[in-house]
């Protein structure tokens, strides 16, 4: 039996998909369906995504929510933040690079305690019409800023030699037709793309 535990925030969680529920449910029905009608071997996909959350609330969770699901056999830890932690409010940062690359680098050493089947995901890119703008829930985010951080994410990956996953290029050249009306999450159209780019991963395991 595999556990693949998908942490993230809203993102993650598949808000603004009404209809597929997001890319961690897109995979969890893949992985059902291959073990109840082609025999394959049981993979169970775990929605640990928390609307608004930082690489601190990670933190705080981590150990806690891994040791409740650990597979005695094989365990995949996907780890997808940045999104909220470079958003600016109030002119105050969420979270500082500094503090997010500690954060996120305490995070990973954590999990290769259980697993050295770790994978990074990039921050995807956001939509042009909020790009520099304060958005009604009063953050700020810019193309640029996501670009460093995701910098960060892949340096990060490399120093820990753990697996980096570029959703921002997946996006990058049609974001516009993958983003939902508020420019930051992904529309069920991105949410599938996501979930075919992890999907050859877990169908490792079936």
């Amino acid at each position: 039996m595999t556990n693949c535990l998908f942490f993230g925030d809203s993102i993650t969680y598949g808000e603004y998909d009404g209809i597929l529920g997001g890319y961690v449910d897109f995979l969890k029905r893949f992985c059902h369906t291959e073990y109840y009608t082609n025999n394959a071997e049981e993979v169970n996909c775990f929605n640990l995504g928390i609307g608004g959350e930082t690489t601190f609330g990670l933190l705080n969770r981590f150990t806690t929510e891994i040791e409740a699901r650990l597979s005695p056999d094989n365990n995949l830890v996907f780890l997808f933040y940045g999104a909220n932690d470079l958003a600016i409010k109030d002119n105050q940062e969420l979270v500082s690079l500094n503090d997010f690359e500690a954060n996120l680098q305490l995070t990973v050493k954590k999990a290769k305690v259980y697993t050295d089947k770790v994978y990074l995901i990039s921050i995807i890119p956001i939509s042009k019409q909020i790009d520099g703008v304060i958005v009604p829930s009063g953050k700020f985010r810019s193309t640029e800023k996501i670009e460093l951080f995701n910098q960060s994410i892949e340096k990060i990956a490399k120093e820990e030699k753990v697996n980096f996953l570029d959703v921002y290029t997946l996006f990058k050249e049609d974001k516009e037709s993958l983003l939902s009306k508020d420019g930051v999450h992904p529309n069920e159209v991105g949410y599938k793309l996501i979930a075919e780019y992890i999907k050859p991963i877990v169908k490792e395991y079936l």
